[in-house]
């Protein structure tokens, strides 16, 4: 995928090296504990700490949070600003920002009136809107927070793991993340979570794989979008994303963890489906057969 040199997203938060307690808040580091402790052990030290003390255990409130109103700075964005990540992951950073931006030019394009989505970086677990969630869960789309969450090191796993190498297959993750995004905006993640209730685990397990395999086409209408207006697509890139795609189809992954198939389980459709839909998205670039809703074959 050519990238380089272009334009980054500015919709970034960066929260790697922070703990995922206190709702995604800075966590205990070393220079936040270094100041806690001068606070605690100066003169009246016994004192500030019955006070700590006294409203943590009424209010509950991070300790961290009080302390900022002392020291009059941010002890989250001192914690953040000591995180430095390898040359490489810094790269994968900068990659995943040019591939919002990315969609953006599209997406502003195609719908009006389009909210753009944050992409947040984290390492190890996150506070979003929708709980707390670690990297084991991989990237996902909180509705709540119109957020993308993405431990980066989950691109090695897609490589080493999934056997998908590739940067467009990278790209391909985050483009159906922010598919999840234009469903949220259009309403459609609403009605199947409203569909919850009322329906069984089975039932609603294929309202889920339809709702993935719709974020796979509008991935898919990007690609087709972007190539057309900026050319980023290098020989091989449409195979990568193709590739990535059947790694992470529910056959496929049931197939190496527990050793069986169990469809009715599936939540995210087979690997076939998963190519057939992006590449469908891709080769048509339209909306107008989107609608996995309707189909009556997946």
């Amino acid at each position: 995928m050519k990238w380089q040199g272009r334009r980054k997203s500015s919709n970034i938060e960066d929260r790697r090296g922070r703990s995922g307690s206190f709702g995604g808040g800075g966590g205990f580091s070393p220079l936040a504990i270094g100041m806690l402790m001068r606070v605690l052990f100066s003169k009246t030290g016994l004192v500030v700490a019955g006070i700590f003390i006294l409203i943590m255990w009424v209010t509950g409130t991070n300790p961290l949070a009080l302390l900022q109103q002392f020291t009059g700075g941010s002890v989250g964005d001192a914690a953040v600003s000591q995180y430095e990540g390898s040359t490489e992951e810094e790269a994968l950073a900068d990659f995943s920002a040019v591939v919002l931006a990315e969609t953006e030019a599209v997406w502003n394009q195609l719908l009006e009136n389009y909210r753009e989505p944050t992409l947040v970086f984290f390492t190890g677990s996150v506070q979003s809107a929708c709980g707390t969630a670690t990297s084991a869960s991989g990237p996902f789309y909180c509705p709540g927070d119109e957020r993308l969450y993405i431990d980066l090191s989950f691109y090695q796993e897609l490589k080493e793991r999934f056997n998908a190498p590739g940067d467009f297959a990278q790209a391909y993750v985050i483009a159906h993340e922010v598919g999840h995004h234009v469903q949220n905006l259009m309403g459609l993640t609403d009605k199947v979570q409203a569909m919850r209730a009322r329906l069984s685990d089975e039932e609603y397990n294929k309202m889920s794989v339809r709702l993935e395999l719709q974020a796979d086409y509008l991935s898919g209408v990007w690609a087709h979008h972007a190539q057309n207006t900026q050319r980023i697509l290098e020989e091989g890139d449409i195979e990568e994303a193709l590739m990535a795609a059947s790694a992470i189809g529910d056959d496929r992954i049931q197939k190496q963890t527990q050793g069986r198939v169990v469809p009715d389980s599936f939540t995210h459709g087979t690997s076939e489906q998963r190519m057939r839909w992006f590449k469908k998205g891709f080769e048509t670039g339209g909306l107008s057969q989107w609608d996995t809703f309707s189909a009556e074959e997946l």
